[in-house]
């Protein structure tokens, strides 16, 4: 752990060494400030929540969030530095893990920056603390799914273009999974229940929606903690075929 705790310490240190970092927090401010009062009419619903700016975030990290990613693995195979990386006294997981942690702490820091908008609803309204806590916990366990795939198709290829459109083609799946648009496709081929509710669970949006309504489902948990394992084990498994 405390191997992995270093790189995470390194790799989150060359985020904010360089101008990309603040370009994308600057992005990511200006973007949900405009999705929530301009397209989520924030002041026109009078109803003190964060419906309408927590509404967006399944799109917004669909395409920002791959941007952070997809550079994890990519440039070390890019930079020849991989092979270099797996000869220190680290293991492929510590690695893995390490890379991991600081682009979500990163993310993490994308969203503690827009606290700002808890504080206007508190001083528009008096509203319900429960979702609001629920809602941010949900965005950024989303946040750490779609960066977690974003790793594991970095770490299929060495090019960042390749493993940005890759992680979000994936993401987009994800989202599209629950509504009903593609639940009626797969009803009018014949689908069974069974299959058409498998494939509504595996939205993200639709694990989402309840934790933004205040719900906190273990479910919805385990769901989340299960993307974010599986992609770092294929990370895993591609990166130490690549070794091998």
């Amino acid at each position: 752990m405390n191997n992995a705790m270093t790189i995470a310490k390194r790799e989150l240190a060359s985020y904010f060494a360089s101008p990309v970092a603040y370009v994308f927090l600057v992005i990511f401010l200006v973007l949900t400030g405009f999705f929530t009062f301009m397209m989520g009419n924030f002041f026109a619903r009078n109803d003190a929540s964060l419906l309408s700016f927590f509404v967006w975030h399944p799109w917004l990290y669909m395409l920002l969030v791959p941007a952070v990613g997809m550079r994890l693995w990519s440039e070390e195979q890019r930079m020849g530095t991989l092979e270099l990386l797996f000869t220190m006294p680290i293991t492929p997981a510590q690695a893995i893990w390490g890379k991991f942690i600081a682009g979500w702490i990163f993310l993490g820091v994308a969203l503690l920056l827009t606290l700002p908008m808890v504080f206007t609803v508190y001083y528009l309204g008096e509203p319900d603390g429960g979702p609001m806590l629920t809602g941010y916990l949900g965005s950024f366990l989303m946040a750490g799914c779609y960066l977690a795939i974003s790793g594991m198709t970095s770490a299929l290829t060495r090019n960042q273009v390749i493993s940005f459109i890759t992680s979000v083609v994936i993401c987009l799946l994800l989202v599209l999974a629950g509504y009903p648009p593609v639940t009626n496709i797969l009803l009018k081929w014949g689908a069974p229940n069974a299959l058409v509710e498998f494939a509504a669970g595996l939205s993200v949006v639709f694990h989402f929606e309840s934790m933004q309504r205040g719900v906190l489902d273990i479910r919805d948990l385990i769901y989340f903690l299960s993307l974010i394992a599986f992609a770092i084990f294929t990370t895993g498994v591609v990166l130490k075929s690549k070794r091998s």
